[in-house]
């Protein structure tokens, strides 16, 4: 059964970091792509930043220059480092993973940036 286990969310003020990791196991297959969404209550679910098995990158314009992600392929896990951090960074972050052809959640980890 495939699990992603997501740490590192909290409380921080604007202008700090966070980092956050995800590990995923249980698969034996290959794990492809790799990322972040996150949610605000009351609006949908937005793609932040994604990494292919390869090490292309891709980022919501919104996090660009702000927010780094990357992966230890050995470790099939995958980090997100947030600098500048703002009040509107404020959300549930899902770390995600496509493994084979099905795509897999993690439970979801809460950032608040408080003003």
């Amino acid at each position: 059964q495939v699990q992603l286990v997501e740490s590192g969310g909290g409380l921080v003020q604007a202008g700090g970091s966070l980092r956050l990791s995800c590990a995923a196991s249980g698969s034996p297959f290959r794990f492809n792509d790799m990322g972040w969404h996150r949610q605000v209550p009351g609006k949908q679910r937005e793609l932040v930043a994604l990494i292919t098995s390869g090490g292309g990158t891709n980022y919501a314009d919104s996090v660009k220059d702000r927010f780094t992600i990357s992966r230890d392929n050995a470790k099939n896990t995958v980090y997100l480092q947030m600098n500048s951090l703002k009040p509107e960074d404020t959300a549930v972050y899902y770390c995600f993973a496509i493994i084979g052809g099905p795509t897999y959640w993690g439970q979801g980890t809460q950032v608040t940036v408080s003003s």
